[in-house]
């Protein structure tokens, strides 16, 4: 693919397609790799956005409970020890 590179104030740069950026889910920004005399353009994801709020409501809900103990009745500590 080819891309034009465009004055952008002092700077320059280029433009992705709607349809690039929706099909590699490119959000505000990206990761630049340089590697071996390539540029490589990342997406940068986050995964874990927004869990916290969302375990907040879990918890607000009571929906943060075991679901099974995390010791078992016939735990044999001992040979541990």
């Amino acid at each position: 693919m080819e891309l034009s590179i465009i004055q952008i104030g002092n700077s320059k740069g280029f433009r992705l397609s709607k349809t690039l950026i929706e099909k590699y889910n490119i959000k505000d920004k990206v990761e630049l790799i340089l590697e071996k005399g390539y540029i490589i353009i990342k997406p940068i994801s986050s995964p874990r956005k927004g869990w916290e709020t969302a375990f907040m409501e879990m918890n607000k809900n009571g929906d943060d409970q075991l679901l099974f103990n995390d010791v078992f009745d016939n735990e044999n500590l001992e040979e541990w020890i």
